[in-house]
């Protein structure tokens, strides 16, 4: 039983078509104080509302411990503007029948210019070399090994990393499906300029910065 959990904040576009994505899989929406409909948006697809502080790492923390505490035997981790495209489901099951790994999906965005396709391609890169999958890409993990590595930590920035490092790139398969994210912090920052903060940013974090220094130049 795959439960996903999806942190909000000011999400009412995009997580419509998040959700729909996911056919018939139970969601945990998990609200950090959005000014929009999004709780209501999220009561009305069918989703499990909950709350908790604003903070990826926390409202994922949350959502996921109430995920576990309704059963769930397997938890997928996604970006509230992200849409797993159709055929998810099957590759998912590459890993539910695989004890103690975790899947990851193949990063792509809602834009086809050439910066687009170039930070997918060096995200991919990241993610299967280095066994470094961000946030935006999914994660899919079972209950116990969620348990066994500790799960996440409240972080305000790098939750997504932490678990991965704590995961270990052994445990992590590729999936082959799409998760296509939103481009509009990046059309926004710069293709170029985002990465590149993006990239100072991890390296900061491995070489042991504090997430709390972190996110004030993330944000």
């Amino acid at each position: 039983m795959i439960t996903a959990v999806i942190p909000t904040l000011n999400a009412a576009e995009t997580l419509p078509a998040c959700v729909a994505a996911l056919g018939g899989a139970r969601v945990v929406v998990v609200d950090g104080g959005s000014a929009d409909r999004t709780p209501e948006i999220a009561a009305a697809l069918g989703a499990r509302v909950v709350t908790a502080p604003r903070g990826r790492g926390g409202q994922l923390a949350a959502g996921a411990e109430a995920a576990l505490a309704g059963g769930a035997s397997w938890l997928l981790l996604l970006h509230a503007d992200t849409v797993l495209e159709p055929g998810w489901q099957a590759e998912a099951e590459r890993v539910t029948v695989t004890p103690g790994k975790a899947g990851f999906f193949e990063l792509a965005f809602d834009d086809v210019s050439p910066g687009a396709r170039r930070v997918g391609r060096l995200a991919n890169w990241r993610a299967r070399t280095l066994g470094l999958p961000y946030g935006d890409q999914g994660l899919l993990i079972s209950a116990s090994l969620y348990r066994e590595v500790g799960g996440i930590r409240p972080l305000p920035l790098m939750e997504d990393v932490d678990l991965a490092r704590r995961l270990g790139r052994p445990r992590l398969v590729p999936l082959n499906a799409r998760a296509v994210t939103s481009a509009d912090r990046y059309r926004r920052d710069g293709w170029w300029l985002r990465p590149v903060r993006n990239l100072a940013l991890l390296g900061l974090f491995l070489a042991g910065v504090p997430a709390a220094r972190l996110v004030r130049a993330y944000r």
